[in-house]
């Protein structure tokens, strides 16, 4: 009986003791994550572009370094 009333207590404290959100912070808070996101995402890839090694017309810093020592 130990399980029954391990779920009856975390059924009590889900709906007794957890503070849910509005749905109003819920869009508020997932609009942040998204921008935040996006953010890093866009960053990370400026970072690869600009210091990695990219076939093309641009090498990327290393990739001009590379060809410059090697």
């Amino acid at each position: 009986m130990k399980i029954k009333a391990y779920i009856q207590g975390v059924v009590d404290e889900m709906l007794h003791k957890v503070t849910w959100p509005t749905w109003a912070e819920l869009q508020n808070s997932s609009f942040v994550v998204l921008i935040s996101s996006v953010m890093v995402a866009l960053l990370v890839w400026l970072m690869d572009f600009t210091f990695g090694i990219n076939t093309g017309f641009w090498k990327g810093v290393l990739g001009y370094i590379y060809s410059f020592l090697g």
